[in-house]
């Protein structure tokens, strides 16, 4: 075997594990039956399964092959927000798994305003996200 050829199983190997940890993960947190569940669209867990397997080929497209994708403004602006909406409810599912806003607002003897912390935590999380590229870090 030459050492492209082994090169080439390490690559995909490792693919599948990091592949195989994700959906462990998704399945584990339950993260499309949580999101199918609150939008009331559960007839619809196979179109979700189906988009997170394309959104998933598509970036690895783009990551490996670095393929360069002329949307404009308008499109980078979709897929800011595309991509801000996938972090984001993975961010919330990791707080709901480990029901770290319970504990907190229990902690500080929060009643009333649940709400408000958890729309907060996402205003700081654009806000910041909107400085972190206005200033190019």
């Amino acid at each position: 075997m030459t050492g492209y050829a082994v090169a080439v199983l390490c690559a995909l190997g490792g693919g599948f594990l990091v592949a195989a940890g994700v959906v462990a993960l998704l399945v584990g947190l339950g993260i499309i039956t949580r999101f199918a569940g609150i939008s009331h669209t559960a007839v619809h867990t196979r179109l979700y399964e189906t988009a997170i397997l394309l959104g998933a080929l598509f970036g690895d497209i783009l990551t490996v092959y670095q393929a360069p994708i002329r949307l404009g403004w308008p499109g980078l602006a979709i897929m800011g927000v595309a991509a801000g909406i996938y972090v984001g409810g993975w961010i919330m599912a990791l707080a709901e798994v480990i029901h770290i806003f319970p504990v907190f607002a229990r902690r500080i003897g929060l009643v009333k305003g649940y709400s408000l912390i958890v729309i907060a935590v996402a205003l700081g999380k654009i806000a910041g996200s909107l400085l972190y590229f206005y200033m190019r870090w």
